[in-house]
């Protein structure tokens, strides 16, 4: 088989880390700034939530309610955790600009400025803990965590993966260096800064609250109310039926994480007073994509049959990892690493998450109530035609013969 033209040397290596540096910033950029359908704010499962723990564990002791500031709390993430914390009884405060779904929890308290240049409203306030979901830019987190060092005991920054600048080498824990950027004072959030300036973020958070800070990074968050269709591609697609391409081999591994589990998370280690830094992706044991796959088939009545086609190939008929084949990376090279990040130390923390089929139809379902005009224009995966094209080129291709 012909193998596709390739760079030389380091130029190659390069290229490919900074692909996968802006692929990643690209789906966490989306996830960040993307909206959940106001119709369906929580968007929950099945699965009954988690009740706090009592004195002998981690939690709220004897039950009292947390007192809990969100900057942020009407994207994607933000009513999870909202909605998590309203269960196990504590009381929110959002702050934001009111200009997304303002409309959403009219009973939580909300208080309207821009964390850029006006936090007049959080002065003179005092919560037990504040969960930083929108913080990109090093100055407004420091501006943020220095106003509320005296106001809040505990800050949770939501930070990402994307800070580790190399994706080489399986195994990646939170002592893996991160990416830095020749300027620190940047503050153009683009797919190739983003990684670094969240990283500066983490690091200004600390500055302000020493020993009292949490930085959570999450990978590829997904599930209902998913603005990107970074995984939702996935059931949508196999949903339809008929033959699906499918990407490299059943067993290249995929990583991501429900948003339920991680807004239940997030409660808990508010909860348990857990400061740190915690990689947060999943599931708990290794997963292919062709078993993701196969969880997406049965939960829409096995009506597709899947073609399997090597990167290579992919390559050449310029089906792009990620973007044409979301949540997947060919796991060699640069991205041996990828899909391999360690959250041990998180899962050591209660970090738990729900099968693979309960992600896969409650997105499904969610994904369906949207308008017929949303549902027909997804915002990640190969397009219906080019899919044709690689398919029918991979039953052409030249066979060894003997």
């Amino acid at each position: 088989m012909k193998r596709p033209h390739r760079q030389d040397g380091e130029a190659s290596r390069r290229t490919r880390r900074q692909f996968l540096a802006r692929a990643a910033a690209a789906a966490a950029l989306a996830g960040a700034f993307g909206r959940i359908s106001a119709a369906d704010p929580a968007a929950g499962g099945n699965r009954p939530r988690k009740q706090p723990k009592d004195k002998a564990g981690t939690g709220s002791g004897s039950g009292k309610g947390r007192r809990i500031l969100i900057l942020g709390g009407t994207g994607f993430l933000g009513p999870q955790i909202v909605e998590a914390a309203r269960q196990r009884g504590h009381a929110l405060t959002l702050f934001n600009r009111g200009k997304t779904h303002p409309e959403l929890f009219p009973d939580v308290e909300k208080l309207r400025g821009d964390r850029d240049g006006d936090l007049k409203a959080l002065e003179g306030k005092k919560w037990d803990a504040v969960v930083d979901t929108s913080g990109y830019v090093p100055r407004i987190v420091r501006d943020s965590a220095s106003l509320l060092k005296d106001a809040v005991q505990h800050y949770v920054f939501i930070s990402t993966l994307s800070v580790y600048g190399d994706t080489s080498k399986p195994g990646m824990d939170e002592s893996t260096p991160v990416a830095t950027i020749p300027d620190p004072t940047v503050e153009k959030v683009t797919g190739e800064t983003y990684g670094a300036l969240k990283a500066l973020c983490e690091q200004s958070a600390e500055k302000a609250m020493p020993g009292r800070v949490t930085i959570i990074r999450p990978g590829l968050i997904v599930g209902p109310g998913d603005p990107t269709d970074r995984f939702t591609y996935w059931p949508v697609r196999v949903a339809r039926g008929g033959e699906v391409l499918a990407p490299g081999s059943p067993s290249d591994p995929v990583q991501y994480i429900d948003a339920r589990d991680l807004g239940e998370w997030i409660v808990e280690v508010i909860e348990g007073r857990t400061f740190g830094v915690y990689n947060a992706v999943g599931p708990k044991e290794a997963l292919g994509i062709g078993r993701m796959l196969d969880a997406c088939n049965a939960a829409s009545g096995g009506k597709a049959t899947f073609t399997w086609v090597d990167a290579a190939f992919l390559e050449e008929q310029k089906v792009a990892p990620w973007s044409d084949m979301p949540v997947w990376v060919p796991p060699v090279g640069d991205g041996a690493g990828f899909a391999r990040t360690s959250s041990a130390k998180a899962i050591a923390k209660g970090l738990d998450f729900r099968p693979i089929e309960e992600t896969v139809k409650a997105t499904l379902d969610w994904f369906r109530t949207l308008p017929e005009e949303r549902q027909s224009a997804l915002k990640s995966g190969i397009k219906p035609e080019h899919e044709a094209e690689v398919l029918a080129a991979w039953r052409a291709r030249p066979r060894p013969v003997g």
